[in-house]
């Protein structure tokens, strides 16, 4: 079965950090791509950062110079390192990745930034 699990999300005023984090199970992930996805009330879901199986990343551009993704394969864990934050980051972040024939998603988290 797999299993994606974010965390990290929160409070934080403009201009300030916050790293999430998805723990995955189930997968092969270090053959994974993983993905971030948000989605702000009212709007699509978005894809914001990719990284593949061999550490190539790609970012949106409305986060390029601030966002990282990284991944650790000894933790089964992706990463997203949030700085410079703005009220227009505000939404619910979702890993995801595809697996044999499936995509899968974890539940989200909550990402509020204050201005």
């Amino acid at each position: 079965q797999v299993l994606l699990v974010e965390s990290g999300g929160g409070l934080v005023q403009a201009g300030g950090s916050l790293r999430l984090s998805c723990a995955a199970s189930g997968i092969i992930f270090r053959l994974n791509t993983m993905r971030w996805y948000r989605q702000a009330p009212g709007k699509q879901r978005e894809l914001v950062a990719a990284i593949t199986r061999y550490g190539t990343t790609d970012y949106t551009d409305s986060v390029k110079g601030r966002f990282t993704i990284s991944r650790d394969n000894s933790k089964d864990t992706v990463y997203l390192q949030m700085n410079c934050l703005s009220p227009e980051d505000t939404a619910v972040y979702y890993c995801n990745t595809d697996y044999e024939l499936g995509s899968y998603w974890g539940q989200g988290t909550q990402v509020t930034v204050s201005s």
